[in-house]
């Protein structure tokens, strides 16, 4: 029984560890980690800034980098002094289709430009021509310090060329004009001449911009948890400083509000680069991750109030049946108690011989049976419930006269049943084949429901025991017209030590082992037991016994 009691002590400390421990622990565990992950994100969107500005820098100084190069590229092709300009810049222009207007202004030789023939049908085009052709008054007020200008800059850093960029109208919408202004190689030092190339605007639209920033973005994408983030790329486009439309974009570009931008510098003046999520937003991911985080505190705490609930129920079960242990203890006391003193008593007298006939000493040796009888039974199932705490209660099932079996037991407590001034009517049936049983046990259990019915009833003494059989079973049937049971505690009625809250049971005696025995009995000889009651109307209790019920030993569960 030791090791028992601790296993049940071991299995409610698991409980309450299970139940509470770790679930609180989880939560605590989790508060601390939130609050960490509060701070990391913080630096996790402060990295996609530094990730986002990253990529725009490298997309600035690629675009840079590679109109640099064109530009120094046609620097090299343009005429130089005493060649054919015309032709020379109508070679170039047939050679780079995305240049769309060439210019070559000479103070000493004057002013030359050439646009791309193929584009002559686009009116705007055509309104690009016209506005160039004020370049050469523009040129002759500020060409010797604009070049002046250049020649420090080349000096300085090797760029012999500077950019300027302005929003054009195109219909309801506006374009983007980009040219250069350089100095000419291999011209004369003291000579003001300088050479323009201007970039065709649906160029830079449709094919330069775009590239750039889809290379750049297959190469490096931002990512909150570092490396790629795939399930929300990035993505990027160009626009007007003043305007929010872009004017060219990467794949994928879903609108939306910028996270980052960064105004150009360099080749492309007057324009915005900006990157973000596709689909959604640093806001959006921070959103996402703080309900995520209060969906599982939420369940942590749901599970742990499932937790504090568990033990709740858990500790006032082990407190109902310590209660009903003690009541069980006073109980067994008294019931012992009183019989052993009876005993004594009448053997005491007896011994003093102070009886005065022969009947007195009848009637005293009845009471001493009488509690003997009481007490064993009381004592057996004691010992019975001991053995089943224990596990060890084994069953002899044997092939009975099932019928033969309640005659006997009823005859033997006969006596007592008239004694106490009931009516038996008996109904057993005579043609009930062999049922292998245990004798003792399924006789202590009639017993014990007889007493129950001897115990519990009042006005009407009555007690009917029947025996039959029904759809492949055998049914024993122990009837009272007592005080009967509630609907409500008839569920509870077959645990051990619970007795129903009535005032005449509590003040009746008893160890609250019976019914539970009874039931055990029963389904270890794989039978049923079942009540039909109400408050007043008596009871009856019905015992279902399989006719194959087993081999000729069992043991119980």
């Amino acid at each position: 029984m030791s090791k028992r009691r601790w296993n049940a002590r071991t299995q409610m400390l698991l409980t309450l560890e299970l139940a509470i421990v770790l679930p609180a622990t989880a939560l605590i565990g989790y508060n601390v980690w939130h609050l960490r992950s509060i701070q990391r994100d913080r630096a996790v969107e402060a990295a996609i800034q530094r990730d986002f500005i990253h990529v725009l820098k490298i997309a600035e100084k690629r675009m840079n980098s590679q109109a640099y190069k064109a530009v120094e590229e046609l620097r090299s092709e343009f005429p130089r002094l005493n060649e054919p300009t015309v032709q020379k810049l109508d070679r170039i222009l047939d050679r780079h289709p995305e240049v769309a207007h060439l210019l070559l202004y000479d103070h000493d030789g004057g002013f030359t430009g050439r646009s791309q023939p193929r584009r002559m049908s686009d009116p705007y085009f055509r309104a690009e021509c016209e506005h160039l052709s004020g370049f050469n008054a523009w040129m002759k007020i500020e060409g010797e310090q604009i070049l002046q200008k250049l020649r420090k800059l080349e000096q300085k850093d090797g760029t012999p060329f500077s950019f300027q960029g302005y929003p054009q109208p195109r219909g309801d919408k506006l374009g983007y004009e980009n040219y250069a202004i350089m100095t000419l190689p291999e011209w004369p030092q003291d000579r003001v001449a300088l050479g323009f190339v201007m970039f065709d605007s649906e160029y830079l639209r449709d094919h330069f911009f775009p590239e750039i920033l889809d290379n750049l973005l297959a190469e490096e994408v931002a990512d909150p948890r570092g490396g790629r983030n795939v399930s929300n790329p990035a993505a990027m486009m160009i626009h007007l400083k003043k305007e929010t439309e872009p004017l060219a974009a990467s794949a994928g570009w879903d609108g939306g509000r910028p996270e980052m931008d960064r105004n150009l510098e360099g080749a492309f003046p007057g324009l915005t680069l900006a990157i973000k999520f596709r689909g959604t937003t640093v806001e959006a991911l921070g959103q996402k991750f703080l309900k995520t985080s209060f969906l599982i505190i939420g369940g942590l705490s749901v599970l742990l109030a499932g937790g504090i609930w568990l033990t709740y129920r858990n500790v006032s079960k082990e407190m109902a049946l310590a209660k009903l242990k003690s009541d069980f203890v006073a109980n067994v006391s008294h019931e012992l108690r009183t019989p052993l003193s009876l005993i004594r008593l009448y053997a005491e007298t007896l011994e003093m011989g102070r009886l005065s006939g022969p009947e007195k000493h009848q009637e005293y040796f009845r009471i001493i049976r009488k509690e003997s009888e009481r007490l064993s039974a009381l004592i057996n199932n004691i010992l019975d419930f001991s053995r089943i705490e224990a596990g060890k209660k084994e069953y002899s099932l044997r092939e009975t006269d099932l019928a033969e079996l309640v005659r006997n037991t009823l005859e033997s407590y006969r006596f007592q049943i008239e004694q106490n001034g009931f009516t038996l009517e008996e109904k057993i049936g005579d043609d009930l084949p062999p049922v292998h049983v245990d004798r003792e046990a399924i006789a202590r259990s009639l017993l014990n429901l007889i007493n129950n019915a001897l115990k519990y009833s009042q006005d009407e003494k009555y007690l009917g025991v029947n025996l039959y059989r029904a759809n492949g079973s055998v049914k024993l049937e122990v009837i009272d017209r007592g005080i009967g049971i509630p609907r409500s505690e008839q569920p509870k009625i077959f645990e051990k030590f619970y007795r129903v809250g009535d005032p005449l049971v509590h003040n009746t005696k008893g160890s609250g082992l019976g019914l539970a025995l009874v039931r055990h009995i029963v389904l270890a000889h794989g039978g049923e037991i079942g009540v039909e009651s109400g408050a007043g109307k008596g009871s009856k209790f019905t015992i279902t016994l399989p006719l194959n019920s087993g081999s000729s030993s069992a043991e119980a569960a």
